[in-house]
């Protein structure tokens, strides 16, 4: 019974330690970079898009400190006037389908 038991642990320990340098190989393989390289890029982007919205939230949030306090101190609006968006483009046809071309034969 101990030998079946010792093996037991020696064959979980081998099949461990194969997927582990197995899948250290895949990494160290140019397909194993590129998508961990991907993964980065992705998560970077992310990243910058978070970044830009909070930079703009905070932008407009001191806009509207700067309107108020001169609005009191000076008594004059100084906001902008809000203007409607800009109509929506006119759909783009689509084109027409080519005929088909003309074999050896149909000449």
């Amino acid at each position: 019974m101990k030998r079946l038991f010792w093996m037991g642990v020696g064959v979980a320990i081998g099949v461990s330690a194969t997927r582990k340098v197995s899948q250290a190989a895949h990494r160290a393989s140019p397909a194993g970079v590129g998508a961990s390289l991907g993964e980065g890029l992705r998560e970077l982007g992310a990243g910058l898009g978070a970044f830009g919205a909070e930079v703009r939230a905070a932008m407009t949030e001191r806009e509207e400190e700067l309107y108020s306090y001169v609005e009191d101190t000076a008594r004059i609006p100084v906001r902008p006037a809000v203007l409607p968006p800009p109509p929506e483009p006119a759909p783009i046809p689509a084109r027409h389908a080519r005929a088909p071309r003309r074999g050896a034969a149909g000449r």
